[in-house]
């Protein structure tokens, strides 16, 4: 048999599409399940939320008891209502980590095993894919911040009433920080999202996003220059605990212009993702 005979016989027949028939076009739905069940099939996810949940709890009812323990005599109502969110919002300092690293995890993570190479194949538009997971994301850590919150008052409000200190539920600044802190853990995670997206690796996106979050603020308040001196209040961390009242209140922005520098870092780092996203090859 000939070369030529041979390359003929191993050659595969051409697949057409039947003529008039067009690949159906995948739905935003069916790219928000998707990401829904890559979410919640992490093993990371899960024993992350469980143990911010767990860790939550334990953590808020030492910090009730140990402020009950030391309250000596009555004390003004705003005072009470200042100490309850302060032990309400207490899962921020521990979810805030918790939300980062899983943040960047759930993009970063794609990239360093190749799935994304599948996923954009099914996907081969992309940013929808970076928008679903933003979502999913969101939503996700809104409602696992909102049950740690939430715990956290119910938790430690018993502890607090026994030494006469005591807030409702339903009153504006604790309902303020318990869905507050809530919402900055959500933010927290997306703005993670998008630094894992640009940098496309787990270690090095988680890195940068902690170094944001936490190194940074401390550094610039130990350079004695008015510029950073100024700076800080417009840094991400800073900026979302002032606006949504887990911590006193910044003279030098409104609550809700706090609040647009937050959703400014968001954006920032879910475009330059976006766009990067676009530009690279998976």
């Amino acid at each position: 048999m000939t070369t030529d005979s041979l390359n003929g016989a191993l050659e595969v027949p051409e697949l057409r599409m039947p003529r008039g028939a067009t690949a159906s076009p995948v739905r935003f739905a069916g790219i928000l399940r998707s990401e829904t069940i890559k979410l919640r099939s992490l093993r990371s996810t899960v024993w992350s939320y469980a143990i911010l949940i767990a860790m939550s709890f334990a953590l808020t009812a030492v910090l009730a008891a140990t402020l009950a323990s030391t309250m000596e005599g009555s004390l003004p109502a705003e005072a009470q209502t200042g100490i309850v969110m302060q032990v309400s919002s207490f899962p921020v300092a521990l979810g805030q980590l918790v939300a980062a690293v899983l943040g960047v995890l759930f993009i970063a993570g794609e990239y360093g095993t190749g799935m994304i190479r599948s996923t954009f194949t099914a996907v081969p538009r992309r940013l929808p894919v970076l928008w679903a997971k933003a979502l999913v994301l969101f939503v996700a850590t809104f409602v696992v911040g909102l049950i740690s919150t939430v715990g956290a008052y119910l938790i430690g409000s018993p502890f607090l009433s026994g030494s006469g200190i005591a807030a409702p539920l339903s009153h504006p600044d604790v309902l303020r920080a318990v869905i507050g802190g809530a919402l900055y853990l959500a933010l927290i995670a997306v703005f993670a999202l998008g630094v894992g997206t640009v940098v496309r690796n787990s270690a090095g996106g988680i890195s940068v996003v902690l170094g944001i979050i936490l190194i940074l603020p401390t550094v610039l308040q130990f350079i004695p220059a008015e510029w950073a001196t100024n700076t800080v209040p417009y840094l991400i961390s800073e900026a979302g605990l002032g606006a949504l009242g887990l911590q006193s209140d910044n003279p030098a922005l409104e609550p809700w212009q706090q609040l647009l520098v937050v959703l400014g870092w968001v954006g920032a780092s879910l475009t330059a993702g976006a766009i990067l996203m676009k530009r690279r090859d998976a």
